[in-house]
């Protein structure tokens, strides 16, 4: 895929163009949206706000990271999602599960094997969905670089490009992060693999 080009010719209002690159990051834009939102359908409307967004936006668009430009735009559709929520009633984490609709997305956290036995994939299930209670407490600055760097593999430079803020930045709220990840699985710790249990003290 020749990036640039398709930028240029989308920039120039090829719908085409345009698609071609949602192509190539929607799996990662959704995937961030729904470890964001914790929900499949606040994730897609999330993903759809963005890409309309980024279509608007794309003449603006100045050289860079185009996927870390898009993941920002995304990052910000989470975020007013968020706000919206805070002005109305909670969900039940029970109807919050992104696991049981649609295929899981390219780069997601995938803790299912079709070589598990259907013992192994209950409790790997359970595990993931443990996983995403830690992750929704965590504040949305913090979520957002968990999800990036440990779920999606990112690196530190590539995350700091999509929140706008400075490597030491991103490194100083990550490990804050996963501090407070690792102390909330340690409520799952029958859920855990044995390396990851604390040892009582």
């Amino acid at each position: 895929m020749d990036e640039p080009a398709l930028i240029s010719q989308a920039q120039q209002g090829d719908l085409e163009a345009f698609n071609r690159l949602i192509l190539a990051y929607q799996s990662q834009v959704y995937n961030l949206a729904l470890r964001l939102m914790g929900d499949p359908a606040s994730a897609s409307d999330a993903t759809q706000e963005a890409f309309i967004s980024a279509f608007r936006g794309l003449r603006r668009f100045r050289g860079g990271s185009f996927k870390a430009w898009l993941l920002r735009i995304v990052r910000n559709a989470c975020y007013d999602e968020f706000r919206r929520w805070s002005r109305r009633p909670s969900t039940s984490l029970d109807d919050m599960s992104p696991y049981s609709v649609g295929p899981e997305p390219e780069g997601s956290l995938k803790l299912t094997s079709t070589d598990e036995s259907p013992e192994e994939a209950m409790e790997s299930a359970e595990l993931a969905q443990a996983i995403q209670d830690c992750l929704d407490r965590l504040q949305p600055d913090s979520r957002i670089l968990a999800v990036l760097v440990d779920v999606q593999g990112h690196n530190y430079q590539e995350a700091a490009a999509v929140i706008g803020k400075p490597i030491g930045t991103v490194k100083s709220r990550l490990s804050r992060a996963r501090a407070k990840l690792r102390d909330c699985l340690q409520g799952y710790r029958e859920l855990l693999p044995s390396a990851f249990r604390l040892e009582d003290e």
